[in-house]
C-alpha cells in the first residue's frame, strides 16, 4: 500500500505517540522487527524525524503492512478494545484519500481496498458521551415481539442489572451480549424480507442468505444497522459488546488475559439499553 504524506504523518503520530509514549530505544526495536537494523546510540536524530524516515522508506511495500498490523495489533488493547476501535476510525478517515481501509475483525487487523474516495462524516462519540446517555423506561414489550420472548428478555434485563448491581460483572456482560441478540433474532424471524434482503445479509458458499440461527451477533449487528434499527455510534459499540460476550469460552478468556471491570460492564449494558431505545424508536418504519 502507498499512502499520502497525511496519511503518513498520521501513521507516525500513532507510532510515536497515540497508542503509546515510544523512547528511541523502542522506535529503534518497533522498526527493527520490520527488518531495519537501526541501533540506539549518540546522535539518534529526534523521535518524529527517525520515524518518518523509516515510514518514509516502507512507504509502498509489504513491511507497511505489517506496521499498521504491529501499532493496531488488538493484543496491545487488551481491556481496550473501544480504544483501539477510535483510533482505526481516526486513521481510516486518513488512509480513506488513498483508497484504503483497515479492518478488524476480532483480533485480526487486514485492510480493504476501496473502489472510490470514502469519508465518513459521522462522528462517534466519546465512551463517556455514550454512557451519559439516559433512558426512562426500557421496554421490551414495545418492540412487538411474541409475548413468551418478550417476557424472557424483559426478566434477563431486570437479571442484568441485578448482576450489575452486584459486581457481578462477566455475568452482566454475557448476559447482554445473548439478550441482544435475542431481540435481534426475534425482529429477524419477525421481519424476513427486511433482514435478508440487507446488504450486509451473511451467506454461505454458495452464495445464499443464511438461515436465521446460522447468523452471528457480528452479523445481527451489521443488518440492524443496514436497515436502521439502529444508529452508527449504536453499530460500533455493540460490536465491543459481541467481542466481549466472546469469553463466554474460558479457555478463550485465559489465553487473551481478559479480566471484566465496571467500566466494561457498564458499557455493555449501556450498549443494550441505548440498542432497545433505538430498535422501539425504529421499528415501526419497518414494512411488514
Amino acid at each position: 500500500m502507498i499512502l499520502n504524506p497525511k496519511s503518513l504523518e498520521k501513521l507516525r503520530n500513532l507510532i510515536n505517540e497515540e497508542t503509546e509514549y515510544r523512547s528511541g530505544p523502542q522506535l529503534v526495536e518497533f522498526f527493527n522487527a520490520l527488518g531495519f537494523s537501526d541501533s540506539y546510540r549518540q546522535g539518534f536524530p529526534s523521535r518524529w524525524i527517525f520515524t518518518d524516515e523509516r515510514l518514509r522508506q516502507l512507504n509502498g511495500k509489504p513491511e507497511l503492512d505489517e506496521c499498521i498490523k504491529s501499532v493496531l495489533s488488538p493484543v496491545n488493547f487488551i481491556n481496550r478494545t473501544l480504544e483501539l476501535d477510535k483510533h482505526i476510525a481516526e486513521f481510516n478517515q486518513y488512509i480513506a484519500f488513498d483508497q484504503w481501509k483497515v479492518v478488524r475483525d476480532g483480533a485480526n487487523i487486514g485492510f480493504a481496498k476501496l473502489e472510490k474516495i470514502e469519508i465518513d462524516e459521522t462522528a462517534t462519540p466519546t465512551e463517556d458521551e455514550f454512557l451519559k446517555r439516559e433512558f426512562s423506561n426500557i421496554s421490551i414489550a414495545e418492540i412487538g415481539l411474541e409475548s413468551d420472548l418478550s417476557d424472557i428478555l424483559q426478566q434477563r434485563i431486570k437479571e442484568i442489572e441485578q448482576c450489575f448491581s452486584a459486581g457481578a460483572y462477566l455475568s452482566v456482560i454475557l448476559l447482554a451480549g445473548s439478550t441482544l441478540e435475542g431481540i435481534l433474532l426475534g425482529l429477524a424471524k419477525k421481519h424476513p424480507q427486511q433482514f435478508n434482503t440487507s446488504k450486509k445479509a451473511p451467506k454461505d458458499t454458495s452464495g445464499k442468505v443464511k438461515k436465521f440461527p446460522d447468523w452471528s451477533l457480528n452479523s445481527f449487528i451489521d443488518v440492524a444497522r443496514d436497515i436502521n434499527l439502529i444508529q452508527h455510534d449504536t453499530e460500533k459499540f455493540s460490536h465491543s459488546l459481541r467481542e466481549f460476550r466472546n469469553y463466554i469460552h474460558p479457555f478463550d478468556q485465559m489465553r487473551s488475559g481478559f479480566n471484566p471491570r465496571q467500566d466494561t460492564a457498564k458499557i455493555c449494558l449501556q450498549v443494550l439499553k441505548t440498542a432497545i431505545h433505538e430498535i422501539n424508536e425504529s421499528v415501526s418504519n419497518i414494512s411488514t
